[in-house]
């Protein structure tokens, strides 16, 4: 290790309350790989990393990160990181191979042994019931545009909880419904590769009606574990004061983020701007009863957090935060560029204060509504090489950890912007470098850097670094016990 900043690790670690979580996130198509093995079903994710030039490398999530044959190697590295938890997700295709019909045993036996290791590790299991691998016969049938796709998920739902419910101390229902919508069904960069536009929004409202359908289910069951669901969320701030951009930034407002929360923790759609209705008519697929399904009591409510978006109204570049889609060229805005900020590997602003700013508008917004909040993801991508002999010194990921963590913290501590708002925890995205969707291998987010040709694990520095927070967290506790 060449990069360790003692002090201000253990001035972090000091800020961070007692039960606060220090984990690591990741998603089960981005590193199992082994995609026929144990009966598993292809997903819309399987048939989309196929077509011609939609993964930017070319790359293909066939092997990823070989975490279906390498689990106990990422565990240990997971132990020595020291974290509490883990947040992993459960591949649908996988346990329930077509999204309908009889489980698959061998599929859910992979699992069982996942969690059972990870206790035995002293490791809390978060489960995610849906990160973005669908079923393929359900995507060939409309997918999330299909009202019965809800209601298969919550059937999926139902016999992972009767499998894994007396271990899995907290359940995600689904991530990023907005991210589903927007890039699968609206601009089709992301599988199923459609471009509806705004007429994606029915995916939006049949994820949350699948989400209050799963909730109902595990309760059903009598799960053990806290019960949520995680979405990002992004700081919208319009490009100048001009009424046409602060009209635009409130519609892309309601679009990434109020459209998911409101739903969820109020039970109600917003309102958009009155010049901006039509835009939100296909949300009439609401039926009656649907909202109370979707306003279900949760135990906690995980943010997203990477970047925040800045609006202008008018058509502009077709660039999105994950690349670009032709179809951005047909709507009556673009996003515009924080020119102050450092950027990612993706070109992300490197804006930590936003993170401040979204947990009072969080707070704001929901006030006592709102449930205890995790940061079910939050990590950033650098350049990095394809193959090392040691440990990178990635000190750039170090400081956005340290800078976002700590804004997070100040926030919702005392006199902070979001005072009163309950933050319990913070996952790192992610453990290793993986497949990054659309961005194939590109792009590196991972605490240890992983050769995809070999599959050696080399922890970077940042690794270390999280590892040092950790022992210094857990060394502080022990002094008031």
């Amino acid at each position: 290790m060449t990069v360790q900043d003692t002090g201000s690790v253990e001035d972090l670690a000091a800020r961070l309350r007692p039960g606060f979580v220090l984990g690591v996130a990741s998603a089960a198509f981005q590193i199992e790989g082994s995609l026929t093995a144990d009966g598993r079903g292809p997903s819309g994710w399987d048939a989309f990393s196929e077509k011609p030039g939609v993964i930017v490398d070319g790359g293909s999530p066939a092997v990823a990160c070989d975490h279906y044959n390498r689990a106990d190697e990422d565990i240990a590295l997971m132990q020595e990181l020291g974290i509490d938890s883990y947040r992993f997700s459960l591949s649908w295709p996988r346990i329930q191979p077509g999204g309908t019909g009889a489980v698959n045993q061998r599929g859910l036996d992979f699992y069982d042994r996942l969690i059972d290791k990870l206790l035995a590790a002293g490791i809390s299991p978060m489960a995610t019931l849906f990160h973005w691998d669908l079923p393929l016969e359900l995507e060939q049938t409309g997918g999330w545009m299909n009202r019965q796709t809800a209601e298969r998920f919550a059937v999926y739902c139902e016999a992972a909880a009767e499998r894994y419910g007396d271990r899995v101390d907290r359940w995600v229902t689904l991530n990023e419904p907005v991210s589903v919508t927007l890039q699968g069904y609206a601009l089709g960069v992301h599988a199923p590769g459609r471009e509806l536009l705004f007429d994606s929004l029915p995916a939006a409202h049949h994820q949350l009606l699948g989400h209050g359908l799963a909730v109902q289910a595990l309760r059903g069951v009598g799960v053990k574990g806290l019960i949520g669901i995680s979405n990002m969320h992004s700081p919208v701030r319009a490009a100048t004061n001009k009424l046409s951009d602060r009209l635009m930034a409130q519609a892309l407002d309601h679009i990434l983020n109020r459209i998911y929360a409101d739903a969820v923790l109020l039970g109600q759609y917003p309102k958009p701007p009155l010049p901006m209705k039509p835009w939100f008519r296909s949300l009439s697929t609401v039926e009656d009863g649907d909202m109370d399904t979707i306003h279900q009591p949760l135990d906690f409510y995980g943010l997203n957090y990477y970047y925040p978006l800045k609006v202008a109204s008018g058509p502009g570049p077709a660039e999105i935060p994950t690349g670009s889609s032709p179809e951005m060229a047909k709507i009556p805005f673009h996003l515009a560029t924080y020119s102050e900020y450092e950027t990612t590997g993706f070109g992300w602003p490197v804006a930590p204060e936003h993170l401040s700013i979204l947990l009072q508008e969080m707070r704001e917004r929901y006030g006592d509504a709102l449930p205890p909040v995790y940061i079910t993801e939050g990590g950033a991508s650098f350049p990095e090489p394809a193959h090392v002999e040691g440990p990178i010194q990635d000190t750039n990921r170090i400081s956005y950890l340290a800078e976002h963590l700590g804004h997070a913290l100040t926030a919702t501590g005392p006199g902070g912007v979001a005072e009163g708002l309950d933050l319990r925890g913070y996952y790192v995205w992610t453990l290793t470098d993986n497949f990054e969707w659309a961005a194939g291998y590109s792009q590196r987010f991972g605490l240890v850097h992983v050769d995809f040709d070999t599959q050696a694990r080399t922890p970077k520095d940042s690794f270390y670094w999280f590892r040092s927070l950790a022992k210094a967290r857990n060394h502080q506790s022990s002094l008031f016990r």
